[in-house]
């Protein structure tokens, strides 16, 4: 079991803690939440990944504009290119659409 989930679901990297303190020449401790207390907080550097936060990509909630029933309507502009290809005993029509 690893940290509350096993089998393929488990997630490959968690977080990003904060590094409390550095011990030795390649351990760490990191502040990690409550829900993981029963994991030990010293992690090897091998197991940390580098994680640089860039405000840039931040995006604000308000401006994405989701509507209340999740989807959205398709709109035909024009038909762009028709193709029928033969296969051994039928034929399949392409449609290419704006």
């Amino acid at each position: 079991m690893r940290f509350g989930k096993k089998w393929k679901f488990s997630p490959r990297y968690m977080g990003p803690y904060q590094i409390l303190r550095h011990i030795g020449n390649v351990a760490y401790e990191l502040d990690l939440p409550n829900d993981l207390a029963l994991v030990n907080p010293i992690f090897h550097v091998s197991f940390l990944k580098k994680c640089v936060g860039d405000p840039t990509f931040i995006i604000p909630l308000v401006s994405v504009g989701i509507k209340d029933r999740l989807s959205y309507d398709e709109v035909l502009v024009e038909i762009l290119d028709r193709q029928v290809r033969k296969l051994r005993d039928k034929e399949v029509a392409s449609v290419k659409v704006r």
